[in-house]
């Protein structure tokens, strides 16, 4: 049996299993309040497709989705698998929040104000930032200035500018965080990352991780539940890793060869993809499942089935 001490859950398994339970609310609304600069309280837990039960979960995306106390929806997802239209499901997630939790009859001003909060595990976009936060800003054309709400709706909404009433978005690069923990904000980035919680914090919501996250507290089930959740990330991360190390260096190898800058662009796209080929045929030899394959190598179920 191996000895865990003080140990804490990874974040990622945490919002799959633990921190849905209203007993640990507390630590999600820490990190929440930190990252959204304002006291945040969760009202409820919602239904959504991060509560899925199947042999496959640890591959699906974990999605979180709260009601705060002001009614507004908090969506959190956390994506460890590179996707390149991850900004569109992105967009259409908050737009399915606010239609799913509008009903027939009801009037415009039940529209709830969304917040996006994405942890990803892999590089997106381009930029020096591990923390990006995006939101709608209404500009005059001409004069430059911002739209604001009338002094009525200002009233009504608890709003400033028009731009308030759309969803917000956050965007939490964890692989970019590569330095010394300064603000509170940091040690919940570093934990995200790591999964590791200095003993001395002064952080609340982290220390009240420290105490409830711990993985000796977990039952014999939870336990290798959790222990399979980490021996699947390191093969998955494994085989990423191999993918873009394969590619890269055959890429690099071909353009060198070619000795143009347009021969090395294309070698590294040949090489990339057929080290991706190369995997998914020894992922399908081993039988494993078909939407672990495509999450992996981004090969569609038809390019798999060629194999």
């Amino acid at each position: 049996m191996v000895y865990y001490g003080d140990e804490v859950i990874r974040f990622d398994w945490a919002m799959k299993r633990l921190l849905r339970q209203k007993a640990n609310f507390a630590v999600l609304e820490s990190f929440l309040s930190e990252l959204l600069g304002e006291k945040v309280v969760i009202k409820r837990m919602l239904e959504s497709e991060g509560n899925k039960e199947t042999p496959d979960d640890k591959f699906n995306r974990v999605d979180v989705l709260a009601e705060n106390s002001k009614g507004e929806l908090i969506i959190i997802e956390i994506q460890n698998n590179a996707e390149i239209y991850y900004f569109q499901r992105m967009l259409y997630g908050t737009s399915k929040a606010i239609t799913e939790y509008i009903y027939d009859g009801d009037e415009y001003s039940q529209v709830r104000k969304v917040y996006s909060i994405s942890i990803v595990y892999f590089d997106i976009g381009q930029g020096s930032d591990y923390i990006y936060h995006g939101k709608s800003v209404f500009k005059g054309v001409h004069t430059g200035d911002t739209l604001r709400l009338s002094v009525k709706q200002q009233e009504k909404f608890t709003k400033h500018d028009v731009g308030d009433l759309f969803p917000e978005y956050y965007i939490l690069r964890v692989n970019e965080f590569n330095q010394h923990a300064v603000t509170p904000l940091d040690e919940w980035i570093r934990f995200l990352k790591s999964g590791k919680i200095d003993e001395n914090t002064q952080v609340e919501g982290l220390r009240l991780a420290r105490r409830q996250l711990q993985i000796s507290c977990l039952s014999k089930e939870e336990r290798r539940a959790y222990e399979r959740h980490i021996e699947n990330r390191r093969i998955q991360w494994d085989v990423l890793n191999t993918a873009r190390e394969e590619g890269l260096d055959e890429g690099v190898a071909q353009g060198r060869a070619q000795g143009r800058a347009e021969g090395r662009a294309e070698g590294l796209a040949e090489g990339r993809t057929e080290a991706i080929y190369d995997i998914a045929r020894n992922m399908k030899a081993q039988g494993l499942p078909l939407e672990l394959i495509t999450r992996t190598t981004g090969l569609s179920p038809e390019e798999i089935d060629k194999f």
